[in-house]
């Protein structure tokens, strides 16, 4: 298969600079990806699973990254985020969101959208087919 778009960059647990950081990672793969729903998803999924990276993962720790690797093909999109933390263990069909303090929403919101969701320690990856 053919790679049409590949992407690796890291950003600083810095939650200022995410933004700008996921705009110029996401602006590349505007003309490859037509389907405006598919690009929002794809938007919510990088913001959740980096911003997720930087919080709970690097514990807003100015020093330490989130790395974002996009490859992109003809048929989909897989997300690569590695953050410095410890990793992660959830299981989202526990996620109850009738408790105040409830954490993996994020986790739950990326699992809806994309197609495959392989949670490896610190390491997150994410399908979504195109």
């Amino acid at each position: 298969m053919n790679t049409l778009y590949n992407y690796k960059g890291f950003v600083n647990s810095d939650l200022s600079l995410i933004k700008t950081f996921l705009d110029t990672a996401i602006s590349k793969l505007n003309p490859y990806i037509i389907d405006e729903d598919k690009l929002f998803d794809i938007k919510v999924i990088l913001n959740e699973l980096v911003i997720n990276g930087a919080m709970h993962g690097n514990c807003e720790d100015l020093n330490k990254k989130v790395y974002l690797d996009l490859i992109l093909n003809e048929d989909f999109l897989k997300i690569i985020v590695k953050d410095e933390g410890r990793g992660v263990e959830f299981d989202t069909s526990l996620y109850d969101c009738t408790k105040k303090h409830c954490n993996g929403r994020g986790l739950v919101i990326v699992e809806a959208l994309t197609d495959k969701l392989i949670l490896n320690n610190n390491e997150v990856i994410a399908i979504k087919y195109l």
